[in-house]
């Protein structure tokens, strides 16, 4: 393949990947409001559209043309820049990310991917850390004392829970034995027992680091039960209070990306990626790995949802003691264990 043409392939692959990503944001939050709807025993969104499938697009016009109101006690160049930095890293991660083997188009094989390199879990943790960056800026910025303190929260707790995520992560990598992404899809091919799919999920006690990596997921996306830093009980909104407009649903667009890459994330190394079942002509198989894909991410998703309609919010102290007294002790553990199994074996 030329230059020219590689560069015109990935401009369509980044093209085609941040449509998908940015409208499946919006069908998350309308799938939300769905589900926990039903689950309070309301109908949730049901006047746009069919079943309400056109609210997202009513809400994005919404925060188009509202009056955007800028406090004149705020920090400016922080305060706009953060919604920015916020939405930016989480959107960045996903080039990364695959999402199935390849497509051959024109002779040419082409990777369900922006971009493959070799230290793709680095290069995911590394930019989704950099998110904290904008919700901190947002909470100091705007010179209000229920933006500091959410903004303070949210910087403690993505800093606390950040160390027991990585540590869940690590088991998987001593299995593989590689960062790269789709190297750690590749080394769950096959079955043992010859039915149990090979995932990580399966192996090397890696359930427990499932769950931890869940827990602190939730905990880094400043998800419920861990969504003290936009408390509405205690802080008004948190860190975004004195945002409207598209740079307040920049935040929310921050939020629902990176749940997104987080269950990406969990779908490609502990549930074996886009494998599955394939069979059918050639156009059926090159669809069905990010069909497969597709669904463990949004089960993941579902997941959340459901958490959020069913668990109450931690007080600020059992947040933090949860995740340095009982997380962190536990993805040590985990990762200790799977280090012997792996050097018994």
């Amino acid at each position: 393949m030329s230059i020219t043409l590689f560069i015109i392939v990935s401009f369509i692959k980044i093209a085609l990947i941040l449509f998908v990503l940015l409208t499946a944001v919006a069908y998350t939050v309308w799938l939300e409001r769905k589900v926990v709807g039903r689950m309070q025993n309301r109908w949730g969104p049901t006047r746009v559209g069919p079943f309400g499938l056109l609210q997202p697009a009513a809400n994005g016009v919404k925060f188009l043309f509202k009056e955007d109101l800028t406090p004149p006690h705020v920090y400016k160049p922080l305060y706009i820049a953060a919604p920015m930095i916020a939405v930016i890293f989480a959107v960045t991660s996903i080039a990364v990310i695959p999402f199935g083997n390849s497509v051959t188009i024109a002779g040419y094989d082409i990777p369900l991917q922006i971009t493959d390199v070799n230290i793709g879990l680095l290069v995911v943790l590394g930019i989704t850390s950099l998110g904290v960056y904008g919700v901190a800026l947002s909470g100091w910025s705007s010179n209000s004392k229920y933006s500091l303190l959410g903004g303070l929260r949210a910087s403690a707790q993505m800093v606390s829970y950040e160390i027991a995520l990585g540590l869940s992560l690590v088991g998987v990598l001593i299995l593989a034995g590689t960062f790269s992404l789709r190297g750690i899809v590749d080394a769950q091919a096959g079955h043992f027992w010859g039915f149990i799919p090979n995932w990580f999920i399966f192996r090397g006690g890696q359930i427990v680091a499932f769950f931890i990596y869940l827990t602190a997921a939730y905990a880094e996306t400043n998800r419920i039960p861990f969504d003290l830093p936009e408390a509405e009980t205690e802080l008004v909104a948190g860190y975004h209070t004195e945002y409207s407009a598209m740079k307040f649903a920049m935040f929310f667009m921050a939020e629902y990306a990176n749940m997104i890459t987080v269950a990406c994330i969990a779908s490609l190394l502990f549930l074996g990626g886009w494998r599955g079942p394939v069979f059918g002509p050639d156009w059926l198989q090159a669809i069905l790995p990010v069909f497969w894909f597709s669904l463990r991410v949004f089960v993941f998703l579902f997941v959340y949802i459901w958490v959020r309609g069913t668990l109450p919010r931690f007080r600020y102290d059992q947040l933090m003691a949860f995740g340095w007294k009982f997380l962190l002790p536990l993805a040590i553990a985990n990762l200790v264990v799977t280090a012997l199994i792996v050097a018994v074996t």
